[in-house]
């Protein structure tokens, strides 16, 4: 299944359409966090990739990230429910739902101004250089499953 590019301007309006049906109050169809907690999930990959905070698996890892779950993250097929999460990007303290929102809104917009030569050979601290389209995948297919997970 291919997915729109995150870097172009309608697919950030897209998804920033459906970032805006999300509330504070509104249930999961599946997984433990909570909404403000899903933004800050959210906004992990985006701080990692673009070095607000530090990631810094093993060796052993990495190994296991590159042989077998990179296809998983950047490939063409949706992630299934309650798929097992890293814990650098599990999210158990209360977070600010506007204050995450405002994050996310901002690093959905700056990656799509970056582009995709911004992006292309970038290096991902568990799965080594990726490609802008690996990168554009990885963003756009984990958006795409919480705002599932969380009916918008």
């Amino acid at each position: 299944m291919p997915f729109p590019s995150i870097f172009e301007t309608s697919t950030t309006e897209e998804c920033l359409n459906r970032l805006e049906k999300l509330a504070n109050e509104t249930k999961p169809q599946w997984g433990k966090m909570n909404a403000a907690q899903v933004l800050a999930h959210l906004n992990v990959p985006y701080d990692a990739a673009n070095g607000k905070i530090k990631l810094n698996p093993n060796f052993m890892v990495k190994l296991m990230m590159k042989l077998f779950i990179k296809k998983v993250i950047v490939g063409d097929k949706p992630y299934k429910t309650n798929s097992p999460t890293a814990k650098e990007f599990i999210i158990s303290e209360e977070r600010d739902f506007e204050k995450e929102k405002a994050l996310l809104i901002a690093n959905i917009t700056e990656t799509e101004k970056h582009g995709k030569a911004y992006f292309e050979g970038k290096i991902s601290s568990s799965m080594g250089a990726l490609t802008s389209r690996e990168w554009d995948v990885m963003f756009y297919k984990h958006l795409d499953h919480h705002f599932i997970q969380f009916g918008i």
